[in-house]
């Protein structure tokens, strides 16, 4: 009987402490191991637009950052204002029905002036309302029309899916809601002969930084990120 209660009073505590953790802040562990927030659920300060100035067309909603919501890069694309090369990137995102976006990385400024001509793309999009038919390199976790995920866990519309995005030296991986869904190596042959039969073909700068700007799209429909941090590895 003892036992029953004892753990019934810490799954209470632990509901507890979890229902009061802030968004937008990090724990005195984070700290510790090197993690930096991205976003303060204020102001988008350690941003800029894609090839330079000030963030526009995004917003700070509810400690929630926005884009435009009206598609076709309206907003434009954002991208961090340090550079990084090995990291951990920790990001949770939500979709309205029918929009998608990206999380782009090793970003190239002053190459090309389309984001996509230069940073791969961590797929995020509304899986299960999407109009028309996806292929699997399209899906949410996929690096979009290079690699597809090996499972598809995105949350409907309108939930809050996390997502992680490791870069150490060659080696990729992407998690999504807690589940490896993809890993790759970066310009290995497979990397290679995947560019070479995908749209980037044509793009010489695709995919080829071996460091740079983590970066935001704003492209289809509304789509709201919070708690977004980075460790360098």
């Amino acid at each position: 009987m003892k036992i029953h209660i004892y753990v019934s009073i810490f799954l209470f505590f632990t509901f507890a402490v979890s229902c009061n953790k802030q968004n937008n802040t990090l724990s005195n562990r984070e700290r510790v191991r090197g993690w930096e927030l991205l976003f303060d659920g204020e102001s988008a300060e350690k941003w800029k637009m894609f090839n330079g100035g000030d963030v526009a067309g995004w917003r700070v909603v509810n400690g929630e950052l926005h884009n435009s919501g009206a598609g076709s890069y309206y907003g434009g694309n954002i991208v961090t204002k340090n550079q990084y090369t090995n990291f951990e990137l920790y990001i949770e995102w939500k979709v309205e029905p029918q929009s998608y976006s990206g999380i782009f990385f090793n970003v190239e400024e002053g190459v090309t002036n389309a984001i996509n001509e230069t940073g791969q793309k961590y797929q995020l999009i509304d899986d299960l309302g999407w109009a028309e038919p996806l292929n699997d390199k399209q899906r949410s976790g996929a690096n979009y029309n290079m690699f597809s995920p090996a499972r598809f866990v995105a949350l409907p519309a309108g939930s809050w899916n996390s997502s992680r995005l490791i870069v150490n030296k060659q080696h990729v991986e992407h998690w999504l809601n807690g589940k490896k869904v993809l890993r790759y190596v970066l310009w290995s042959d497979e990397w290679k002969t995947a560019k070479q039969s995908s749209e980037w073909a044509g793009f010489p700068y695709f995919g080829e930084g071996k460091s740079g700007h983590i970066g935001l799209q704003d492209h289809g429909g509304l789509v709201m990120f919070r708690n977004i941090k980075i460790r360098e590895l």
